[in-house]
């Protein structure tokens, strides 16, 4: 279980890098929209999230709060994401708040013990 549980985590950060390197790349550009690399990994995100809250490790599972913390977080950039990809401009604000929520979910899954 343990090969699962690292091979899901892998591909979680291959999922934020996605995410946050796509944002910063449309960031930088000075073209706010929601890119390909941004929707695919805030699906892999979501998707290898809910994998690895599985009780895939012996005993020493996440907080609960944590991890609901976590899924409402990573609901928030989906659904930003999603119904947001197909303007030709994104408010600044609003993509400024996907990179925010970005970082903030790496922050939990780090600092959060």
């Amino acid at each position: 279980m343990e090969a699962l549980r690292l091979v899901l985590l892998y591909v979680h950060l291959i999922g934020f890098a996605l995410l946050l390197g796509g944002a910063v790349a449309q960031y930088v550009s000075g073209r706010l929209r929601i890119n390909a690399a941004m929707l695919w990994g805030s699906v892999i995100q979501l998707l290898t999230g809910v994998g690895l809250s599985a009780p895939l490790r012996d005993g020493d599972e996440p907080a609960p709060a944590k991890l609901v913390t976590k899924l409402v977080l990573a609901l928030l950039i989906f659904v930003m994401v999603f119904f947001s990809r197909r303007r030709a401009q994104v408010a600044r604000g609003h993509f400024l708040a996907i990179i925010g929520l970005t970082l903030v979910t790496a922050a939990v899954a780090v600092f959060w013990r």
